[in-house]
């Protein structure tokens, strides 16, 4: 009998080994916990929302139905649409044409660039959208059409979508900086320029202006920033609203900082490509009699828009699936913000913000996401005002993979802690949305958020609960 108990003692403590291995969702649900327990999530709200990429079930989720502010991975759903709504092959149409006739070389009346609201048109991250590119391009057009001078102006035409350009809710300490530029129907190079900066040790000035790209003669910058200490980085910050012609720089500067400098929001894009090409024709012997002018401009003045008499020139966008890569793979906010206006055009509405969010809202909605769910104010994330739930932004993602658009969309998100996951950043928020197949072969749709946590480096204590399913 003796012998009897001593083998159970030891058996029965070896059978349930196999019984107690934590399921991932088990290790999820403790990974989770000690997130919140953190004394940096203690003020906080944060939400977690995992579906089965397979069936769409819904595998773990806390605080799932909580409207929180997206910051970037709301490009997930405002791209989502886009696929959804133009299709992965639609492309921006630039026109350039003129007003009045051509006489003897002389053009009388104005050259006028057209905008429908291409976000490429003049950036470096495509070869057929460069700036030198597209210039060479109009330039070839004016030649082609006989014109040698203009006695007249070249008119960047920009008002297909109205006077409004800074979307409602996004803060002043971000416009006039490039992750802040506004969107437009004429986009120039993506709305941007680059200022060069070197901090100084003596404090006349504290930080010198090295270098404008390009250079632009027509803006005034006053130069109010301080030296930072080594190490403290860049804080500096641009104050430059649309149609202004004076940026401020406020904020610091590290010294021995190995970054060259800012990058500034244009405050007229029209305006800077109309002036890009008169200012290359005037190089080349086709002068103009007045200066360059944007579509606003010319509104504010209780003026129109010239009647074009003959287009010369039509410029393709690279295709959305081109447009959606980079927007997502380096969360380019300007994108969003075109791409939302586009989905108000193509809706028959006018090109606002706000139309672009209620077509955004509707398109899913009708496809059984919760309206009261989405409140989207912008189509980047950078309005703090936007808030979706997880649960949502989950369906999305869900719904994106039936699509023939998914491969490019897959493709688009970035790689972050080893999985296909949009990142979101803004102030005292941080959120990841996208997909993960583990070791194993089984697929995840994954959505964390946190909102208003405290300190730094809350990064590796999402990707910490997110590792729960590696």
């Amino acid at each position: 009998m003796k012998f009897k108990h001593f083998a159970l003692l030891i058996f029965l403590p070896l059978l349930p080994v196999k019984g107690f291995t934590q399921s991932p969702v088990q290790k999820l649900e403790a990974a989770y916990q000690e997130f919140t327990a953190d004394p940096q999530t203690r003020y906080a709200m944060s939400s977690l929302c995992v579906l089965d990429a397979g069936t769409g079930k819904v595998l773990f989720a806390r605080n799932e139905n909580v409207g929180l502010a997206t910051a970037s991975t709301l490009k997930t759903i405002t791209s989502a649409t886009a696929f959804s709504v133009l299709g992965k092959d639609f492309r921006y149409q630039t026109m350039l044409s003129y007003s009045g006739n051509i006489s003897n070389g002389v053009l009388k009346g104005d050259l006028i660039i057209t905008g429908s609201g291409d976000p490429t048109l003049a950036s470096s991250r495509y070869p057929q959208s460069k700036e030198n590119t597209i210039l060479n391009q109009w330039v070839a057009a004016v030649k082609a059409a006989g014109i040698t001078r203009i006695e007249g102006r070249v008119i960047g035409d920009d008002t297909a979508w109205g006077t409004s350009s800074t979307p409602e809710g996004w803060i002043w300490q971000d416009i006039g900086n490039y992750y802040g530029a506004a969107p437009s129907a004429l986009t120039w190079r993506e709305n941007q320029f680059d200022i060069h900066l070197r901090a100084n040790r003596s404090e006349d000035p504290a930080v010198s202006i090295l270098n404008i790209v390009p250079s632009m003669p027509y803006l005034k910058i006053v130069n109010e920033l301080k030296a930072g200490a080594e190490g403290s980085g860049d804080n500096a910050y641009a104050y430059l609203p649309p149609l202004s012609s004076i940026a401020y720089l406020r904020g610091s500067w590290a010294l021995g900082i190995r970054k060259t400098g800012i990058s500034v929001a244009l405050p007229d894009p029209a305006y800077d490509a109309a002036y890009r090409l008169q200012d290359t024709l005037k190089r080349l012997g086709i002068s103009s009699t007045q200066e360059a002018v944007s579509g606003r401009k010319i509104l504010a003045d209780n003026e129109k828009i010239p009647a074009v008499t003959e287009k010369i020139s039509t410029i393709s966008s690279p295709s959305l699936s081109e447009i959606i890569y980079w927007f997502n793979k380096k969360s380019i906010n300007l994108y969003g913000e075109n791409l939302l206006r586009t989905l108000a055009w193509k809706a028959g509405k006018t090109a606002t913000t706000k139309n672009g969010a209620a077509v955004e809202t509707s398109y899913w909605a009708n496809k059984g996401v919760d309206k009261n769910a989405l409140n989207i104010i912008d189509g980047s994330g950078l309005s703090p005002a936007t808030r979706v739930t997880t649960s949502a932004m989950a369906s999305v993602l869900f719904q994106a993979q039936k699509e023939d658009w998914f491969p490019d969309y897959y493709k688009s998100l970035p790689e972050n802690n080893g999985m296909q996951l949009k990142s979101g950043t803004i102030s005292d928020v941080s959120a990841f949305a996208g997909y993960y197949t583990d070791p194993a072969g089984r697929k995840y749709i994954i959505v964390i958020n946190v909102n208003n946590y405290s300190g730094s480096g809350i990064n590796k204590k999402l990707f910490r609960v997110l590792d729960a399913l590696k």
